[in-house]
């Protein structure tokens, strides 16, 4: 399960992650660092999220969506009971 708590902290790290760890590789880095009670952390661009799927949260900076390992394969939720990651969805910067 991942509660409110999680979902604005994350928010708020993407938010204030500066040089390398603010994307890809290094800001999954420091997320897991940060959040190690997430089974998993993706980094993507939005566009790379289904367009009719909301996100669990978001910023100017990203959209997160709930990750559920449910039936030993990885997929996308609503449900954050079931979740036990996240997909940070990177928004461009124009």
């Amino acid at each position: 399960m991942i509660d409110d708590a999680v979902l604005h902290g994350v928010l708020a790290t993407v938010a204030g992650a500066r040089g390398p760890a603010a994307c890809g590789d290094g800001l999954a880095h420091l997320l897991r660092e940060r959040f190690p009670g997430l089974h998993n952390i993706t980094v993507c661009a939005d566009d790379d999220t289904p367009a009719r799927l909301s996100p669990a949260a978001s910023n100017e900076v990203c959209s997160l969506y709930f990750v559920s390992a449910g039936e030993h394969c990885l997929s996308l939720t609503t449900d954050p009971a079931s979740a036990s990651g996240l997909v940070v969805a990177l928004h461009d910067e124009d």
